[in-house]
């Protein structure tokens, strides 16, 4: 399975059709978890691991794979189950999140299964391990659940929000003193993460967990008559949601004719490297990883300098 990320183009043929691929494994029991796999790199057996000193409780130690050194997670401590032993015969998914690449230490991989957003749901609220969920499915009538991996990889090194004062001090970030924005996604980390961010700027914040809810509220508003470009100076959404996923509420914009001109950004962790040609061809107007406070800032710039060259 190592080497599974070699086709873009295959995979980005889902983009837009509400699908995606994700990848099953178990930790440390028979319950079945998963990652998309557009966020995978290799799967493959454990190399050398080196232990380091003072290193996170989660961190099994570091490997070297082609001359690069990898921080190996143990996923099932992180996410409150019994810890993983590593071994020689060890599994770990070689993953790329937020410009960082890291490995996961898991109890074996199950398969790749092709889906469609809409048979991935909210984990429930009764959910033990709904903490570190962002979805939950069911596959051959077996449920698996769909890990945030943000949230444990913000749990090993914190996320910054801090903006810088140099950004800050711009004047044209002024004008977007009590705009209205709109923020799609269901991971509670990366939604605090916007909100810390976009609160020094002094916007007004509408949330949404998923595409679909997203789009309800954008209709209701324009149904309600409101002149949508007025009402919002832009959208940020993530691209991995349950129900609707950023891609597939981007293409429902642009074909209704009342929300085709809202500025819309693509927020996300998975690789910039797939996104480009993801955000050709949904019409995204922006693309930005997660967790860049003053680039953040600056796709806000961009923005609000477009209604000064249309005045």
């Amino acid at each position: 399975m190592a080497g599974i990320l070699d086709t873009v183009d295959q995979r980005t043929q889902l983009v837009g059709e509400n699908r995606l691929e994700i990848l099953m494994f178990r930790l440390a029991g028979r319950q079945l978890f998963a990652i998309n796999v557009f966020k995978v790199q290799e799967v493959l057996q454990l190399p050398k691991l080196t232990l380091m000193p003072q290193r996170h409780p989660f961190v099994c130690g570091v490997v070297n794979l082609r001359g690069q050194t990898l921080p190996v997670i143990d996923l099932s401590q992180a996410i409150g189950m019994r810890p993983l032993v590593p071994g020689p015969n060890s599994t770990i998914i070689v993953t790329e999140y937020n410009r960082s690449v890291q490995a996961f230490l898991v109890g074996g991989v199950d398969r790749i299964v092709n889906m469609n957003w809409e048979a991935i749901l909210p984990p429930p609220t009764s959910a033990g391990r709904q903490h570190y969920l962002t979805a939950i499915s069911k596959v051959d009538d077996q449920l698996v659940e769909i890990i945030d991996v943000e949230k444990v990889l913000a749990e090993i090194v914190p996320y910054n929000a801090k903006v810088s004062r140099e950004k800050l001090d711009d004047p044209v970030l002024e004008r977007a003193r009590g705009r209205e924005v709109l923020l799609v996604d269901d991971s509670n980390v990366a939604l605090s993460q916007l909100r810390d961010t976009l609160g020094q700027l002094g916007v007004k914040m509408h949330i949404a967990s998923d595409g679909l809810k997203a789009l309800n509220m954008l209709k209701g508003w324009a149904d309600s008559g409101q002149v949508m470009t007025d009402k919002l100076l832009m959208i940020f959404t993530d691209a991995e949601m349950p129900e609707m996923d950023g891609y597939r509420l981007t293409t429902e914009i642009r074909n209704d004719p009342r929300l085709r001109s809202l500025y819309v950004v693509l927020h996300t962790s998975l690789s910039g490297s797939f996104n480009e040609s993801m955000v050709k061809k949904v019409g995204c107007d922006n693309f930005l990883s997660k967790f860049q406070p003053d680039k953040l800032v600056d796709v806000v710039r961009e923005r609000l300098m477009l209604d000064e060259v249309s005045a």
